[in-house]
């Protein structure tokens, strides 16, 4: 907490903490902590409280939130101190429930009693001395002009790269303080893909930390402290947009928008520290980039806090960095002066044992991250990229005709399978080059748009050698070699090639090879070093994948793609559906019109290949990883769009198993193309795949082909209720049994459910339990009971937030309906009047149910004459659960008169945890005239020894008997001895005492 010191010392009330927050954090609560500050301070009116108030919510309403961070801080230091300080008591209050005020405010304690510091940060460094002044203007200067500028490739001949002013064209990507998963299994851009509309959800619910590139040396976002300097790590994955925000924040410091406690900032990419192949130190390596530094290093070396050095690219570097504890460190640099590999200098910097007190900054694609996991990184980031209204905007910048941006996005926004990955600024370029001329060409039809990857890449390629074909004689050839270096690439983790790389591969630079590449200088003061690199991963993918069907000799290309398939790190995955593709005709014609006829004989071994895999996979879905290749190989049956080879490997499967696997939209879409051209799918079980609304959608036309659904743990919520009442009312609906628990359904639903049943033909067996359908929702739920065109027979309510308000409609329907023979009501609140109004049902001769739980209801004895009164004149009733009530000895009493009655049908009893007692030993006894008890509990109640003579006689003398359980009692060892010893008088009776006995 603070003092009254540090409150009252807060005189210049910290700006930079109150625009941190920016109202992010504090949404709910802003209004009653607004007026708190304004109205407790003297000399206001409660109008003009009000109003100020109004005004500050206002502008957070409409996006506003640092105007009205400052609008609230002018307002409050106009009123003096003790404004100030009802403001800080405020936030000191809130602390506990906002992450992030709570991490500032402790920030801001840290201080000491004058947190003036917190504001004024650049106050406490040293004076630059005039000689460094002038070094620090041209620096600046330097690297303003290096970084004003974007370039952005195209596929046109006369002007490939378009040049734009880098604060025209960039656009804030969504950057969040957390760390996800550093160890991925699959393509970077899939798993990235998959977990984004989740992470976007979290975005839009306040749940995520974000944070500015202008805090990542912030202290509030810090995970861990150190006096000797702060590093920061910020992972994404390829074209997400690290090199970019990198070059935004190099500008904005010349520029002087932001860290002005850093006096300079050095900027190297790691593709850059690859070419230098021998010992050097850190001042030549600066040197090396900025030779105006001259001889003036030394005096930087004095004041290291006021420097920050940032290394782009991790992932690309090819020296050996890695902290981990079980690894041999490298050589540790501590000198400046001091000459070792580039490797020890950068790990030096980051240990902070070179120059302690510097800042450091690392990218890295999320492979690379756990390199860093033992280094001591302060402040972790990982760039999200684009959201839905982001990817909008982006492609109404990339068209300039508004109408071709619109339709553009509309097929985007409507295929599922193009959408998931459009989260990437570099994915959106593909896709704005592929698809544009689609929208903008008469000559194209509608029909032929792209619809899987690999036919956009197809495209995009087929875009290329359009503008680019006729400047050269053999595109094929060219496009041979390029697709031979590419895969040796994807096979190596390789995205950087070079002028040795292109002479191994026989190519030789032109301008149709400069459609395909994109130059970059290895270092910015020399053009000799020039490297090379597709503009994007899946770029680079694809034509490795293409290659595979220009070849003239081709090889075992099964072998080729079982090896790639081995490899479980995710490198060859966007290159086997890729190469799977591109065996279809509708993705390899606008290809082979260009670069002639691909090879048959891959296409046929791509076919083969394919086929055995799902053969091989489809009946073993035992464990997550076979699930895992079940489901990406049929990403390569969707990516062939091969009618007859999904039909010739899937046709005959029955059951289809993805449970506990997560499954996304783009999953899902998948295997709704499998099951759509599958007759035979009767069972598909789809637990816990949290496929939520939005994937069920993605399979709305194709689960009324199933005879069995298993859609439990999804959250499916409401909505996704109303998607799948459209698959029940379909005429054609197969669907027997719909398993649905546990998926945050609440009466809302109940309606579009009722409708779909009153229509349903074929449903006989709906689980419901687990949800919050309450009373309201059972009681429309029992309309569709009362149906007599109504098939369930089996209906699952077990807690869904039941009470005795809904036992009258329930009853009712209960009392009409002829199919409903298994009801559970198990784990709700029905009470003694819930069931005293069930029996009326039960009692009724048309009643059909022969299964009936009534556990954890709230039962007493007060209810045990009504339901002894049902057991003894329903004649279908054959199982009856009443665990976990407290029935008693009396009620006990009531039942055992019951059981006794010939007109009985009960065949299983359940009386467990019901407060039983020896007192009730005797009418037990007397259940040994019951003709049709097969079955009884009575576990977890208080029976003791001297319960043992009545529970042997009515063991002995009711022969229909088959099980009776008698765990967790009161039995001594010899009681349960004498028990369970009955067991060897009469076949095929079990007599339970110990769990340890209890059959399965």
């Amino acid at each position: 907490m603070f003092s009254r010191g540090q409150v009252d010392g807060l005189r210049p009330t910290p700006q930079a903490a109150l625009t941190n927050l920016n109202f992010e954090d504090c949404y709910a609560t802003r209004n009653l902590w607004t007026k708190a500050i304004l109205q407790r301070t003297s000399g206001w009116t409660e109008a003009y409280s009000t109003g100020c108030a109004h005004k500050v919510t206002e502008l957070v309403e409409k996006g506003n939130r640092a105007d009205s961070s400052k609008l609230l801080l002018n307002l409050v230091m106009e009123k003096g101190s003790r404004a100030r300080r009802v403001m800080w008591e405020s936030f000191v209050k809130m602390r506990h429930g906002v992450p992030k005020l709570d991490k500032i405010l402790k920030e801001i304690q840290e201080l000491g009693s004058d947190p003036f510091g917190y504001m004024n940060i650049t106050e406490g460094l040293p004076e630059l001395p005039s000689n460094l002044k002038d070094v620090q203007q041209k620096h600046k200067e330097t690297l303003r002009v290096q970084t004003e500028t974007l370039r952005v490739n195209t596929i046109l001949i006369k002007e490939k790269v378009k040049i734009f002013q880098l604060v025209d064209r960039y656009a804030e990507l969504t950057v969040i303080s957390t760390v996800r998963d550093r160890t991925l299994v699959e393509h970077e851009l899939l798993a990235r893909g998959r977990d984004h509309e989740e992470w976007r959800e979290k975005d839009l619910q306040r749940e995520l930390e974000k944070i500015r590139p202008d805090q990542l040396f912030q202290s509030s976002f810090s995970q861990r402290k150190s006096k000797s300097g702060s590093s920061a790590a910020v992972s994404g994955v390829p074209g997400i947009g690290k090199t970019t925000m990198v070059q935004k924040i190099v500008y904005d410091w010349a520029t002087g928008k932001i860290y002005p406690h850093f006096q300079f900032v050095f900027s190297f990419k790691f593709r850059d520290l690859n070419t230098i192949n021998c010992r050097i130190n850190l001042r030549n390596l600066i040197r090396d980039q900025y030779p105006y530094f001259g001889n003036v290093l030394g005096e930087l070396w004095k004041n290291p806090e006021g420097l920050l050095f940032i290394f782009d690219g991790l992932d690309e570097f090819k020296g050996s960095i890695d902290f981990a504890e079980n690894t041999e460190p490298p050589s540790m640099c501590t000198d400046p002066e001091s000459w070792c590999e580039v490797s020890d200098i950068v790990y030096s910097l980051i240990q902070h044992k070179l120059l302690p007190g510097c800042s450091v900054l690392v990218t890295s694609r999320p492979t690379a991250l756990h390199l860093l996991e033992k280094a001591g990184i302060s402040v972790w980031a990982e760039i999200l990229g684009f959201n839905h209204e982001e990817q909008k905007e982006y492609f109404n910048k990339f068209f300039e005709d508004q109408t071709v941006a619109a339709a553009v996005f509309k097929h985007v926004e409507e295929n599922e399978i193009l959408y998931t990955m459009c989260y990437n600024p570099s994915y959106c370029w593909i896709l704005g080059l592929s698809l544009g001329p689609f929208f903008t060409q008469r000559d194209r039809k509608q029909q032929q748009v792209p619809k899987t990857i690999t036919q956009l890449y197809s495209y995009y390629i087929y875009n290329i050698l359009k503008n680019h074909g006729r400047e050269i004689e053999n595109p094929r050839d060219v496009l041979l070699k390029l697709g031979e270096m590419a895969f040796t690439g994807v096979s190596e983790k390789k995205i950087v090639f070079r002028n040795g790389d292109l002479i191994d591969y026989n190519l030789q630079l032109s301008q149709f090879l400069s459609g395909f590449l994109m130059e970059l200088l290895e270092r910015d003061d020399s053009v000799q070093s020039v490297v090379y690199t597709f503009p994007h991963l899946t770029i680079q993918e694809f034509v490795a994948a293409l290659a595979q069907f220009l070849t003239p000799a081709p090889g075992d290309i099964g072998k080729l793609l079982s090896e790639a398939h081995s490899k479980e790190d995710g490198r060859f995955e966007i290159f086997l559906r890729f190469v799977s593709g591109l065996a279809s005709a509708q993705a390899a014609w606008p290809l082979e019109e260009i670069l002639g006829r691909f090879s048959h004989q891959t296409t046929c071994g791509v076919i083969d290949w394919v086929k055995a895999k799902v053969e091989g996979q489809i009946g073993n879905t035992e464990i997550e990883t076979s699930k895992r290749n079940l489901l990406n190989t049929f990403h390569y049956l969707f990516e062939s769009q091969n009618k007859t080879l999904t039909q010739n490997t899937v046709g005959s499967v029955e059951t289809l198993t993805f449970s506990e696997l997560r499954l996304t939209p783009i999953d899902c879409a998948v295997l709704s193309h499998v099951i759509g051209l599958c007759d035979t799918v009767k069972h598909l079980d789809l637990r816990e795949c949290s496929i939520q609304c939005k994937g069920l959608q993605q399979l709305i036309s194709v689960l009324h082909k199933c005879q069995e659904l298993r859609l439990s743990y999804n959250n499916l919520g409401d909505s996704g209720m109303e998607v799948l009442s459209a698959a029940l009312k379909n005429p054609d609906c197969r669907i027997q049994k719909l398993r649905l628990n546990n998926n945050t359904l609440t009466d809302h639903c109940a309606e579009d459910l009722t409708t779909a049943l009153n229509t349903n033909q074929s449903l006989t067996n709906l689980n419901l339990s687990n949800n919050k359908l309450g009373d309201s929702g059972v009681k429309l739920l029992s309309e569709a009971l009362r149906n007599p065109d109504c098939k369930i027979q089996k209906l699952c309510l077990r807690d869904v937030t039941l009470t005795d308000s809904c036992a009258e409609a329930l009853s009712s329907a209960l009392s009409i309906n002829q199919s409903l023979t298994d009801l559970n009501l198990g784990n709700n609140n029905l009470g003694d009047s819930g069931a005293k109004l069930l029996s009326v049902a039960l009692r009724n001769p048309d009643c059909k149910i022969q299964r009936l739980r009534l556990n954890d209801n709230s039962l007493t004895d007060s209810s045990a004459e009504d339901l002894a009164s049902a057991v003894c004149t329903n004649q279908s009733l054959t199982d009856l659960d009443l665990n976990m009530n407290k029935l008693g000895d009396s009620g006990m009493k009531l039942l055992s008169a019951a059981l006794q009655n010939p007109d009985c049908k009960i065949e299983r009893l359940d009386l467990g945890q019901n407060g039983l007692t020896d007192l009730c030993a005797e009418d037990l006894a007397a259940f040994s005239t019951n003709q049709s008890l097969i079955s009884l509990n009575l576990n977890s109640n208080s029976f003791t020894d001297q319960s043992v003579p009545a529970l042997c006689h009515l063991i002995q003398t009711c022969r229909s008997l088959e099980q009776i359980v008698l765990v967790s009692n009161r039995f001594s060892p010899n009681g349960k001895r004498q028990l369970e010893s009955l067991q060897e008088f009469r076949p095929r009776l079990c007599v339970t005492c110990e769990y340890s006995n209890l059959a399965t």
